[in-house]
């Protein structure tokens, strides 16, 4: 069908086997044998460090499997007609590729078992119409992050903890060229000309990518991968980042539209809890949501997404994420979400926090709502505005209703610290208060981390009014109250 050479060829354009039956090759010319890597779907795919010894012994038949794979994709590059395979659907041309690697193998007198070459199969098939070997790291839901330090290091997140990982690349080229075909599905390029990019695959997962000269020892590639399944308030309960009571209340403050900041360090879990609290928008609401690369997960109908773009080769068409908050202001949104706020488009978000948009949510990178605090008042001042501290803070005051804390603690557990509001100023000083917070005990046999979500005895919050006008208030008296008694309890 897609076949280049039409001499000697079968009616699908592919190297016909020899006639004669193919005899048992002599000992001393056969190609060795070799062992191929763990299946992506083996119950235990992150390789611990292993000694030295086993550590030879996988790098030997490793290497082996990937001369061998290097080899028979050459000679599949040269049977096939890329212009052709473009055209077929994905089943179709996968279909095509085993096909004529089947032959391939039996011409060049490749000798492995059938669960080899259904391995090597899969992996060419991938790398010409996938993610290469990242498509086994990829359909894994239990890994969190994969991050790729060239061709022949790659780890990934599991359970909260950093493993090294057995997939690896035939070599940089490899890699540069998914790196490649990741960023171009989205509209963008990387080069050396541009050597640093954020991009997204067709599931919201995040990725950025750094190639040399920037990266000495090859391509970079990071992925936070999200779940297929989204997770709800319900699960982060069961996984204990939140208690009960503590959910029930950010059910209530996404409910209300309380403006809210989502602070917390880099992989604490901040756009999986701002996707938690959106669930609770009412679906008659039209959202706007400004992102550098779109990964929100919105289940309401009425949403527009919208992305930043990178100049171009002349350094010309980039839109920044101050020029998408403001144009978001002409177009009739109710909320207003940033995916991360990272800048001067801080001004512009709490500009339309404070101008009929409640509801409005953000996230930004802070340890603590303290910091928070002082990173909103920092990325408006490096934003060329000549405004005073205490008229900064003022804004500030007026525009935030709620900070929430995630944090990733050092067993690699993810908890919600602290729901903090905003009260006011006493003087030049923004004041705050806690309504609820996480208090580490200790930790078990294990060195899993043990702590308890704790109320800090407010009655009435300052968002009371607006809970009540939204009929909340039974729920969130009866939230508070649970969580008083819980922390009574513990305490005695």
């Amino acid at each position: 069908m897609f076949g280049k050479r039409t001499s000697q060829n079968g009616p699908l354009g592919r190297a016909t086997p020899a006639p004669q039956p193919a005899a048992q090759p002599d000992p001393a010319e056969a190609p060795a044998r070799f062992d191929p890597p763990p299946p992506p779907a083996a119950p235990a795919p992150a390789i611990p460090q292993p000694e030295p010894e086993p550590s030879r012994t996988e790098t030997r038949h490793s290497e082996e499997y990937y001369q061998t794979k290097s080899m028979i994709f050459g000679a599949l590059i040269e049977a096939i007609d890329l212009s052709q395979l473009v055209k077929l659907d994905t089943d179709t041309a996968r279909d095509e590729i085993r096909d004529i690697v089947t032959e391939i193998i039996a011409l060049k007198n490749v000798v492995m078992s059938i669960a080899e070459q259904e391995e090597l199969l899969e992996d060419i098939c991938n790398d010409v119409l996938g993610y290469g070997p990242l498509e086994p790291l990829l359909a894994r839901d239990d890994i969190a992050d994969i991050m790729v330090n060239g061709a022949n290091n790659t780890y990934i997140e599991v359970g909260g903890k950093i493993q090294r990982s057995n997939v690896r690349f035939r070599d940089n080229q490899q890699l540069m060229n998914i790196c490649q075909r990741i960023v171009s599905q989205v509209g963008r390029r990387v080069d050396e000309a541009s050597p640093i990019c954020d991009a997204r695959l067709p599931d919201g997962s995040r990725v950025n990518v750094i190639v040399p000269p920037l990266a000495i020892d090859g391509p970079a590639l990071t992925i936070r991968k999200f779940k297929k399944d989204k997770l709800t308030l319900d699960q982060l309960v069961s996984y204990g980042s939140i208690s009960p009571e503590g959910a029930e209340i950010l059910r209530i403050i996404g409910r209300v539209r309380c403006n809210t900041i989502i602070s917390g360090g880099t992989g604490s879990g901040k756009t999986t809890l701002l996707n938690c609290l959106t669930r609770y928008i009412d679906h008659d609401e039209r959202i706007i949501t400004c992102e550098d690369a779109a990964e929100l997960q919105l289940q309401q109908p009425h949403v527009v997404r919208l992305e930043t773009r990178p100049p171009n080769l002349e350094g010309q068409g980039q839109v920044t994420m101050r020029d998408l908050v403001r144009n978001c202001l002409r177009m009739r949104p109710e909320r207003i979400i940033v995916g991360e706020v990272r800048g001067a488009e801080a001004f512009d978000l709490l500009q339309a926090m404070n101008t009929g948009h409640d509801g409005s949510m953000g996230t930004l990178h802070a340890n603590s709502p303290r910091e928070a605090l002082s990173r909103l008042e920092s990325m408006i001042s490096m934003g060329g505005f000549a405004l005073p501290s205490r008229t900064i803070r003022e804004m500030i005051c007026a525009s935030v209703d709620v900070i929430i804390q995630a944090a990733r603690l050092r067993d690699g557990s993810r908890r919600i610290t602290h729901i903090t509001e905003v009260m006011g100023m006493e003087g030049d000083v923004i004041i705050t208060q806690d309504v609820l917070t996480y208090e580490i005990i200790g930790e078990d046999a294990n060195g899993r981390l043990i702590g308890q979500h704790r109320s800090t005895g407010i009655g009435r919050p300052r968002f009371w009014e607006r809970a009540r006008y939204y009929g909340e208030e039974q729920h969130l008296a009866a939230a508070l109250d649970a969580l008083e008694r819980k922390s009574g309890e513990a305490l005695a």
